[in-house]
């Protein structure tokens, strides 16, 4: 039973951090190119907007693994219910536990396994983010440091 669920589980997660090492990948090659091909400098607005792109970008890709697995929980006959299944993987990847959803016994492990997948892609995106926010306040520094006046 638990090797089952390890073969079912760790592909799933790959699956996922491919997804978001793809997603943050992309997201931050947006940003540097909406950040350095921006006309003016100084602005903070010019680094703020494509760092809310940025962000919305890797949750959504948070959201997309927590459809993935939902689906699988589905086809894997542990819900009747799209909503359900997605709801009990909300609660898994987050980390939440409510426990008002418990899986069967046969399936129960893919419970922590998602749960520390969507700990290790929060953790991604929250590392992305930073490394955007950072560029930003470079960003804004060397503008501020070479303004003329």
């Amino acid at each position: 039973m638990m090797l089952m669920n390890l073969l079912v589980g760790l592909p799933t997660m790959l699956v996922c951090l491919a997804l978001q090492a793809a997603l943050t990948f992309r997201a931050v090659r947006f940003y540097i190119r909406q950040v350095h091909n921006n006309p003016n400098p100084g602005r903070l607005g010019r680094g703020v907007g494509p760092l809310l792109v940025v962000m919305v970008l890797l949750m959504l890709g948070n959201f997309a693994q927590i459809m993935l697995w939902g689906l699988l929980f589905l086809g894997l006959g542990e819900f009747e219910l799209l909503y359900e299944a997605v709801y009990h993987s909300g609660v898994n990847f987050t980390s939440l536990g409510y426990g008002d959803i418990v899986m069967s016994t046969h399936w129960k492990l893919l419970g922590p396994l998602e749960a520390a997948n969507g700990v290790l892609m929060f953790a991604m995106t929250g590392a992305a983010l930073m490394a955007v926010l950072q560029a930003l306040i470079k960003s804004q520094l060397n503008d501020r440091m070479h303004r003329p006046g």
